[in-house]
């Protein structure tokens, strides 16, 4: 793909979040949520009853890179994040959300206003595509932008801390770059720690165990030219494959690429 397709970018899906979430809200908008409201940060989603909240959130402490929490439930069985949006409401908010019983994924739905209980408690976590506007902004192209997709997520071999039931590997995100623009995204996102930070690995991708970069874990193909390297960032969807370790009897995630949007603007995450 030329790197004049790359640069060009299609316009951004509203430019104030809280349009974007209305749209989210009223079922104008059920994909991804790459390019919504670009400037904004983006969370990963984890929603689990409160008797094993305490568990998962040792578990984010302890894996910061992963699982940065950026928001949470005030209380077990408030549905708004007010620290994140003042009308945010994580029962409505998401384009997608994936539902697990017994650490099994048994579907999607746009709406979990019927599945919410008194007892659940949720956590945002910090997401790369926050960062996406900064990578453009100092001229560095993203394909999956260009081409309106998500990003790849792969299961790695490497391990997470584990924090009483919850364990596992470390799941990455990863976009193409060739070196000189790679070198250049390490610089940009290492400014947002919140947000994943820097990439965690450069190239290679089987010495973290991915043997076939063609075939994800969750998302879409990206592909990777001849001319260029798989950079990986450290991902949000890592909790997923916690969930699926740790077998809550309930849990509600995200569905990988469809995030909650926030009224943070990304320099509030930005390191100085």
């Amino acid at each position: 793909m030329p790197d004049s397709l790359m640069s060009n970018a299609p316009p951004a899906l509203w430019a104030d979040p809280r349009d974007a979430r209305r749209a989210i809200r009223e079922g104008r908008h059920t994909g991804w949520t790459t390019n919504v409201a670009p400037g904004f940060v983006q969370g990963n989603l984890a929603i689990l009853p409160a008797d094993w909240a305490s568990e998962f959130l040792r578990f984010c402490q302890l894996n910061p890179k992963p699982c940065p929490i950026i928001g949470m439930s005030p209380e077990p069985g408030d549905p708004f994040l007010p620290m994140l949006g003042q009308d945010l409401d994580i029962r409505h908010d998401v384009p997608s959300y994936r539902v697990f019983r017994d650490g099994e994924p048994v579907g999607d739905v746009t709406d979990i206003a019927d599945l919410w209980r008194d007892d659940l408690v949720a956590f945002v976590l910090g997401c790369s595509l926050s960062f996406e506007a900064a990578l453009l902004d100092a001229g560095v192209p993203l394909r999956h932008i260009a081409c309106g997709s998500g990003v790849p997520m792969y299961l790695t071999n490497v391990p997470t801390a584990p924090a009483g039931r919850f364990r596992g590997n470390l799941v990455v995100s990863m976009r193409p770059f060739k070196p000189a623009d790679a070198i250049r995204a390490v610089q940009v996102t290492s400014r947002f720690p919140n947000v994943h930070g820097a990439p965690v690995h450069i190239g290679l991708p089987h010495l973290i165990g991915i043997e076939d970069i063609d075939t994800p874990w969750e998302g879409p193909r990206t592909e990777v030219m001849a001319d260029e390297l798989p950079v990986f960032w450290a991902c949000g969807v890592t909790p997923q494959a916690a969930i699926r370790v740790a077998r809550p009897p309930f849990a509600i995630t995200h569905t990988p690429g469809h995030m909650v949007v926030s009224d943070i603007r990304n320099a509030a995450v930005a390191a100085l």
